[in-house]
């Protein structure tokens, strides 16, 4: 399915896709990964592969940011669903 420039967060959803096909675990993949169950119903055809991806994200992100982790997971998290319902009202 294709990804229109105009949804917000749509940088962090395509190379989310990106990353997940391409076997990368990587922080956008894994906010793919938290939002797959909403992005199926979307029609994106998202792949399980990262066990608990929420823990795995806030390591990654721990690792990068410190004691800024928490913030930081909540502002990907606002900006997958801003995506997510954005997507939703783009729908023919």
């Amino acid at each position: 399915m294709e990804i229109s420039d105009a949804l917000p967060g749509a940088d962090l959803v395509r190379a989310g896709f990106r990353d997940i096909e391409n076997g990368v675990e990587s922080i956008e993949a894994l906010l793919v990964q938290i939002g797959a169950p909403r992005l199926r119903r979307l029609g994106f055809d998202v792949a399980d592969t990262s066990r608990y991806p929420e823990d795995r994200l806030y390591e990654k992100l721990s690792e990068l940011h410190g004691n800024a982790a928490h913030s930081q997971y909540n502002a990907l998290i606002r900006r997958l669903v801003s995506f997510e319902r954005a997507a939703e009202c783009d729908r023919p």
